[in-house]
C-alpha cells in the first residue's frame, strides 16, 4: 500500500499537531502515530506551560532562568527566540479553546516551580496537558484534509543517500522522501511518501526502568532518525524528575513540581528536611539538583524513598489546586492532606536529541523536528521546569514556515517513485516472543542501574560492553522473524540506550543531568560544548534474508 501526502507527520502530542494545524491550509496532511491519537506524553504533563504572561515578569527574566538551569550550554538565540515567541503561541492556543485555571478575579492563575524566578506557569489545575492535547485534537478534527493513522508504527526513514548507493551524500546533500510504515492493526507494512516530514514523536523515559512517562515512550525517534544520517546530540542529559509516588502499583505516578511550588516540602523518613543543604532555593532547585540530592539521601540512608509533605496546605487547596494527584494518591492508599506522600525519582525528559536549527531543521533536507525527540539548544544540560510543551508550540510554529516553503520546491518524483515496495523475504512468525520481553527488561535495568542518576566510568563502560552484544542478539532476532510494534520498539529503545551510553562516555566532566563520579567538576574550558554523534546512512533494503548486510 502507498499513500502520498505533502505533509508527513510522525507524533500526536503538542509538537505534532501543532505542526499539523500549521500547515493543514496549504497541502495534504498525515498524522501518522503507532498508538491511538492522544496518546502521547503531552497527555501526561501535569504541571504547565512557562511562559510570561504579568507585566512583572519578562522574556528576559524567563530566558536568564533557562540559561541558568541549561549550565552552560544552551543556544542563548534560541532560548531567547522561544521565550519571546512563546507568550503568541500561547495565546494562540487560548483562542482554540483551552481552558486554563484562572483566580476568582479572573486572571490566570500562574504557579512557580524549581528554577523559576517568578510565578509564570500557566496550567489547567493538575492536568494542564490533557487540556492542551484535547484543544489541538478538537481542532485537527475541523480540518478536512488531514488524515490520522493510528497505530501506525515507522519503521525507517527513505532518503535519497539510502535509496541512491551510486553516490555518497552526506548531511544537507541529502533528502527525505518517505517512509516505511508498519499498520499494526492489519500486520501490513505501507509506504509513505511525502515533500515534507516532521518528526515529533517524544522522548525515551521507557530505556529506564522506573520512569514517568508514557509507554509509547521508547526512543523511536531518536532511532529511526540516526539509522537515516541525522545528527544527535546531548543524550548523556537525561532528566529525572524528582518526585514520582513510590509505591509498587503506581507505575511511577508522576507528582508535579508544582506541588512544592505551592509549598510542600522535602523530608527524611525521620521528618528532617534536607534540600537546605543542597541549594539556596531549597525545594524549589532545578531539577537536576533535587534529583541528585535524593539519590545521595537514600544511598546515604538505605531507605527505599523520601517524602513529600503537604499537610501544612489546606486540604481544600491540595484538592482543588490537584484533584487529579489527590485522588490518584487517595487511591493508592495516601491522603496527602494528612501524610507525607512516599516518592523517588524517575526518568522523566530526553534533553538531547535529534539536532534542529532554531526553525526546526534537521542536517537532511525535508526533514525537520519538534518536541522532547529534537535538541534545538532551548535545554542545554538541564531542562527548566514546564519549557517542554512551550518548546513545541513555538519550534513546530516556525518549522511549519519552512515546511510549507519545503513543499513548493520542485519535488524528486522520480526518486520517490524508485522506492521499492517492502520485502519481507522469508522471515517467519516468531516462536520466541520471550526473547523480546527479556531483552526489554535487561536494557531497562542495566540503563537505571549503570547510567542513572549518579555514573561512573566502570558503570558506563559494563552498561556498554551489554548493550553492544544485546543489540546483535536484537539484530539477529529483526532479521529472523516478521516484524511487530514490539520487536520494533526493541530495536529502538537499545539504539537509544547506545547512544545515551556514548554520550556519557565520551563527555569528561559532570554537568546539569549528567554526573560522573570520575569527573565530578564542571571543564568549561574543554566541555561547554555539545556531544554530536551522526548516524551512517546505509543502502535501503527491506526484510532480505542478507543478515550481512542491514540498514541498522
Amino acid at each position: 500500500m502507498r499513500i502520498e501526502k505533502d505533509f508527513l507527520i510522525i507524533g500526536s502530542g503538542v509538537a505534532g499537531l501543532t505542526f499539523a494545524l500549521k500547515v493543514a491550509d496549504f497541502g495534504s496532511v498525515a498524522i501518522i502515530t503507532k498508538d491511538e491519537l492522544e496518546e502521547s506524553a503531552t497527555k501526561y504533563a501535569q504541571g504547565g506551560i512557562a511562559s510570561v504572561m504579568t507585566d512583572d515578569d519578562s522574556c528576559d527574566l524567563h530566558a536568564t532562568d533557562t540559561l541558568e538551569a541549561g549550565r552552560g550550554i544552551c543556544k542563548e538565540d534560541v532560548v531567547r527566540i522561544i521565550c519571546r515567541e512563546g507568550p503568541t503561541r500561547v495565546r494562540e492556543l487560548i483562542n482554540l479553546g483551552a481552558q486554563f485555571t484562572r483566580t476568582a478575579e479572573k486572571d490566570y492563575h500562574l504557579s512557580r516551580e524549581g528554577g523559576h524566578s517568578k510565578h509564570r506557569i500557566l496550567h489547567a489545575n493538575d492536568l494542564t496537558g490533557w487540556e492542551i492535547e484535547r484543544t489541538l485534537i478538537e481542532a485537527v478534527k475541523s480540518k478536512k484534509n488531514i488524515e490520522i493513522f493510528p497505530y501506525h508504527m515507522v519503521i525507517d526513514l527513505i532518503s535519497r543517500a539510502r535509496l541512491d548507493t551510486s553516490v555518497s551524500l552526506c548531511g544537507s546533500e541529502d533528502e527525505l522522501v518517505g517512509m516505511y510504515v508498519l499498520d499494526a492493526n492489519k500486520n501490513q507494512v505501507c509506504t509513505f511518501v511525502g515533500k515534507s516530514v516532521i518528526l515529533a514523536s517524544g522522548g525515551a523515559g521507557k530505556v529506564y526502568l522506573y520512569t514517568s512517562n508514557p509507554d509509547t515512550a521508547t526512543g523511536d525517534g531518536i532511532a529511526i532518525a540516526y539509522r537515516a544520517g541525522a545528527k544527535i546530540a546531548n543524550m548523556e542529559f537525561f532528566q529525572f524528575h524528582p518526585t514520582c509516588l513510590y509505591h509498587p502499583k503506581a507505575k511511577s505516578f508522576l507528582i508535579s513540581e508544582t506541588l512544592r511550588g505551592e509549598g510542600g516540602i522535602l523530608r527524611l523518613k525521620d521528618g528532617e528536611t534536607f534540600m537546605e543543604k543542597y541549594h539556596t532555593l531549597g525545594c524549589l532547585a532545578p531539577r537536576d539538583v533535587v534529583a541528585r540530592a535524593i539519590d545521595f539521601e537514600m544511598k546515604k540512608s538505605g531507605d527505599d524513598c523520601v517524602y513529600l509533605d503537604a499537610t501544612h496546605i489546606e486540604g481544600y487547596r491540595c484538592r482543588e489546586r490537584f484533584p487529579n494527584i489527590y485522588q490518584a494518591c487517595l487511591n493508592f492508599g495516601f491522603d496527602m492532606t494528612k501524610e507525607p506522600v512516599p516518592v523517588v525519582p524517575a526518568a522523566h525528559y530526553m534533553c538531547g536529541g535529534l539536532v534542529v536549527d532554531v526553525n526546526g531543521q534537521t542536517n537532511i533536507r525535508r526533514f525537520f523536528s519538534s518536541g522532547e525527540v529534537c535538541y534545538s539548544g532551548l535545554h542545554g544540560a538541564n531542562r527548566l521546569a514546564s519549557n517542554s510543551l512551550l518548546e513545541g508550540l513555538v519550534l513546530s510554529h516556525r518549522a511549519a514556515a519552512k515546511a510549507i516553503e519545503c513543499v513548493k520546491d520542485s519535488f524528486p518524483s522520480e526518486l520517490a517513485r524508485s522506492i521499492p515496495e517492502w520485502d519481507s523475504g522469508s522471515a517467519v512468525d516468531s516462536d520466541e516472543s520471550v526473547v523480546v520481553s527479556h531483552n526489554w527488561d535487561e536494557i531497562r535495568r542495566l540503563m537505571w542501574n549503570y547510567v542513572g542518576i549518579v555514573r561512573s566510568n566502570k558503570r558506563l563502560h559494563r552498561a556498554q560492553r551489554r548493550i553492544r552484544l544485546l543489540l546483535d542478539e536484537i539484530k539477529e532476532y529483526y532479521w529472523n522473524f516478521t516484524i511487530t510494534k514490539d520487536t520494533l520498539e526493541l530495536r529502538n529503545i537499545a539504539i537509544t540506550a547506545e547512544l545515551i551510553i556514548k554520550g556519557a562516555l565520551e563527555r569528561k566532566e559532570s554537568r546539569g543531568l549528567h554526573f560522573n563520579l570520575d569527573y565530578p567538576d564542571v571543564d568549561d574550558e574543554n566541555w561547554a560544548r555539545d556531544t554530536v554523534f551522526q548516524g551512517k546512512p546505509q543502502p535501503l533494503i527491506t526484510k532480505t534474508r542478507e543478515k550481512t548486510i542491514s540498514n541498522d
